[in-house]
């Protein structure tokens, strides 16, 4: 089954049953903005979506298939879709809850998205938020979801780029605790990193991209003054690595000055080292309009840059314009792939 090129066929995944994903997956699949980009494709639970909604034996307006049905589509869908993964009873949500049961539904909307996009059903794959303390709860041990879906989707390298108008940030590690990040630095992992953002940022914008490689310590180490060296260690020799490879990126650089507005418009795109690094400047400038990639993988991936909210979960206030972000995001790179291979 081909993928229409003028309306991309994308899967979305529902995201934890008991936080918000269930209310804004179903705002996105009504949007008329999204339905002008893309032809929609939800995986996540019928019932769950019902009850949400308030219409526990309701129509939700849009057609249910099984995964089987789905799976045996001879022609892509010209509607959105919902695929109903009956991996939770909706009477066992509990809205804003952590929950093993829910954690493990979740994993299975994202392994059946990639799945039907590894097989060519779908042109890429935006997620709504999980839960990592539910998630681990159920027995995954993958901290998020950019480990995910490197591993189903046998990646041999990838990383987290968090991307907007106002600020492009990729990290170079992501869910571990700050003790581990200097032991989990090496040249090899930060050149990786600056080589698939400077792929991107290319693939994106039409040209070679200027890229900032944040320091690790205050003062970007001072020479020595603070940390280990980490910068002389792994960031300086990845960076001249870089510039052999005709990639335009400077650092090691000052990590509190780098994100000033001066600063920051000299890159198109700033690597950073850890996940608060790039994440606490990312969300005070674009928190409702960012879009994370996962970068270096054989399909297209987008997601929200927000967590679950349980704290407004299923009272129908939660803002949605951060999916519709991620949906666009994922449809202007489909429909700009012409061929190409996935940064």
């Amino acid at each position: 089954m081909k993928i229409a090129r003028a309306r991309p066929v994308l899967g979305l995944t529902m995201g934890d049953p008991a936080g918000i994903g269930p209310e804004i997956c179903l705002q996105a699949l009504r949007n008329p903005g999204v339905r002008k980009n893309c032809v929609p494709v939800l995986f996540g639970d019928a019932g769950v979506l019902r009850r949400s909604a308030g219409k526990p034996d309701g129509d939700l307006g849009v057609r249910v298939l099984s995964r089987a049905e789905f799976a045996t589509l001879k022609q892509p869908p010209r509607e959105p879709l919902i695929v109903d993964c009956q991996a939770m009873a909706a009477d066992r949500v509990r809205p804003g809850r952590v929950s093993a049961a829910c954690g493990r539904a979740a994993y299975t909307y994202i392994e059946q998205a990639i799945g039907a996009a590894l097989a060519g059903r779908l042109a890429g794959v935006v997620t709504a938020p999980i839960h990592k303390e539910s998630l681990n709860r159920s027995g995954v041990k993958h901290p998020g979801h950019t480990e995910i879906f490197t591993a189903l989707t046998g990646a041999a390298r990838s990383c987290m780029m968090l991307y907007s108008d106002k600020l492009t940030v990729s990290m170079v590690t992501t869910h571990i605790g700050y003790g581990q990040v200097p032991a989990a630095l090496s040249v090899q992992r930060v050149l990786n990193v600056i080589e698939l953002t400077a792929e991107a940022m290319r693939w994106l914008l039409g040209r070679e991209p200027r890229l900032g490689v944040c320091g690790l310590n205050p003062h970007a180490g001072e020479h020595g003054l603070f940390g280990q060296r980490e910068e002389e260690k792994w960031v300086a020799p990845a960076v001249r690595r870089a510039r052999k490879k005709r990639i335009q990126a400077s650092g090691p650089l000052v990590p509190d000055a780098v994100f000033t507005t001066t600063q920051r418009k000299k890159y198109d795109a700033i690597v950073t080292l850890y996940h608060d690094q790039g994440h606490i400047p990312f969300k005070m400038l674009a928190f409702d309009t960012g879009v994370n990639i996962t970068l270096g993988l054989p399909i297209i991936r987008t997601s929200v840059d927000h967590g679950t909210a349980f704290d407004i979960a299923w009272q129908g206030v939660a803002d949605p314009g951060s999916l519709y972000s991620a949906i666009q995001v994922a449809a202007e790179l489909v429909k700009g792939r012409k061929g190409r291979e996935v940064p």
